[in-house]
């Protein structure tokens, strides 16, 4: 039953992916026809049907000699998936502007072409502004107060990223500038929120992206947890001994003692399926701890926030969505989680969900930007927690900032 369900979803799943990209494709051929009217049709679908499937066919296991045309492929579908939904928005709009002008009996004999020039540009715009979202990483700043103490008066810098997606796009260049900013944080401890990997391990050993990661600093240490994206690429127990060696460490349904403050890292959401053995609850996961101390967890996935709460979490960082990564998908992620980026107070738990320092799939933002989060966090003892006044949660952001 399970069986003849997936091969049901997988099949209406290509029906409509094959019935969008034809909408998309028909579109494109109607602008080129007004353009060159002699364009073989042959041509323009083998090529169109190339590049609109070029995601899937560089996920197919190819031979050796043939892999980097594989990951071109990707490459290109990566950048198609962002166009796709830039058209599944704007040509419906299109569309309905045809219909109107044609009730109103107004002249619609240039509009292929005007439409298309315009559609044009403000793809290029959409491609060029979402890079920039993109690749152009911003800082957050939190300064969170936890009414605990550690036994000394100094507050912990905390650095945190999430989704970094590190594969054949998000590589060695982007994540220099993340190693960077971080370690001029000068942090106590660097925690890094799932989704380390794209999926497959293989471009991250390919281009030593680990010799990279080798070169972040903290007083007190690395840790990481898994995301989804680990779990899809099949590589865990490599991936791991790989990041122990050059001094991270990734907590699976493990915590740690660090400077007098609990490290909790929890196994992501995708165990409770991948696994036999699924993951451990929170409560279970904090037992035997001295809850007089400050708790930091970290769950890839935003979710339970309420179970973190009553099991005595103190802060709680997650990552995974994004925050839809390309408007309008942020609607979408608003709804399916409680808390979809940013910061949240809930009882005395603070939540900070990343939208993420790299990207899945096209290297594109649009009212999202690549991110790192640096945490300060005040506790009883220090000499600001006692004398000054201050917010707890997001500083101000510009709207820039966002979009």
């Amino acid at each position: 039953m399970k069986t003849k369900r997936l091969i049901a979803s997988i099949s209406i799943a290509v029906i409509v992916l094959g019935l969008v990209n034809f909408y998309i494709g028909f579109h494109i051929w109607l602008f080129l026809q007004a353009l060159l009217p002699e364009f073989p049709s042959g041509i323009f679908w083998t090529v169109f049907l190339l590049i609109a499937f070029a995601y899937v066919i560089g996920y197919i296991s190819w031979p050796q000699p043939l892999r980097p045309i594989a990951r071109l492929f990707k490459v290109i579908g990566s950048y198609y998936l962002a166009f796709m939904e830039f058209a599944v928005i704007m040509l419906p709009v299109t569309d309905l502007l045809y219909g109107l002008l044609g009730v109103l009996g107004l002249d619609r004999n240039d509009y292929v072409t005007e439409a298309g020039g315009v559609l044009l540009v403000l793809l290029i715009l959409f491609m060029v502004w979402g890079s920039r979202n993109a690749w152009s990483t911003v800082v957050r700043n939190h300064t969170l107060q936890i009414d605990k103490s550690i036994g000394n008066s100094s507050p912990l810098t905390i650095a945190v990223a999430s989704d970094l997606h590190l594969g054949n796009i998000v590589g060695n260049r982007h994540l220099k500038r993340m190693v960077m900013r971080i370690n001029e944080m000068n942090p106590d401890v660097i925690l890094l929120a799932g989704d380390v990997l794209d999926d497959s391990i293989e471009p991250f050993i390919r281009n030593r992206m680990s010799e990279t990661l080798r070169q972040l600093k903290a007083r007190y240490g690395i840790y990481a947890v898994l995301g989804n994206h680990e779990y899809y690429g099949g590589s865990i127990e490599q991936y791991t001994e790989l990041m122990k060696s050059i001094g991270i460490r990734v907590l699976q349904d493990e915590v740690v003692e660090v400077a007098g403050t609990y490290i909790a890292g929890r196994k992501d959401k995708s165990a409770e399926t991948m696994e036999a053995t699924g993951r451990v609850s929170v409560p279970v996961l904090l037992e035997g701890i001295d809850h007089s101390r400050p708790v930091i967890m970290m769950d890839h996935q935003p979710t339970g926030f309420d179970i973190a709460a009553k099991a005595g979490v103190d802060i709680l960082l997650s990552g995974h969505t994004h925050r839809g990564q390309i408007a309008p998908n942020h609607w979408i992620t608003r709804r399916l989680f409680e808390l979809d980026w940013g910061y949240l107070l809930k009882e005395k738990l603070h939540i900070v969900v990343s939208s993420g320092f790299g990207t899945w799939g096209p290297p594109i933002r649009l009212a999202s930007r690549s991110e790192i989060i640096k945490l300060e966090v005040m506790l009883e003892g220090s000499k600001r927690y006692r004398d000054e006044a201050f917010t707890t949660g997001l500083t101000k952001i510009a709207i820039t900032d966002i979009l």
